[in-house]
């Protein structure tokens, strides 16, 4: 199965899933064909997205409703968790103080701007 992401004003506005024979072009799989089979159904535009995307580099990560498409970059944000953080070169969200490298768990605790044990 693969997946499809609507997307409106730069914002993934649902996933849908496609069979693969939807996307067959002479036995091969394409996107372009996905997509067609998409907009048959439904408004917008729409972008393939993958499971394995952290894996396969296939648009940084897996869309949600939500999330950005970066046309530029041809990627998928994750919305931004807090409003301290932001976007390094890598579409990854950062904190202004990196995570602890000891091991244990953390929580942002975002009104004190630092890293809380967890637990």
């Amino acid at each position: 199965m693969a997946h499809f992401a609507q997307i409106e004003n730069d914002t993934v506005t649902q996933v849908i899933v496609v069979h693969n024979n939807e996307l067959l072009v002479d036995g091969v799989e394409t996107e372009s064909k996905g997509i067609e089979f998409c907009e048959s159904l439904f408004d917008g535009v729409w972008k393939q997205t993958s499971y394995n995307a952290a894996t396969n580099g296939f648009r940084k990560q897996f869309a949600g409703v939500g999330f950005t498409y970066s046309e530029t970059a041809d990627v998928f944000i994750a919305p931004k968790p807090f409003v301290s953080w932001s976007l390094d070169a890598n579409y990854d969200w950062q904190a202004p103080i990196a995570y602890p490298a000891d091991g244990k768990q953390y929580s942002w605790d975002e009104s004190n701007q630092v890293w809380v044990l967890a637990g």
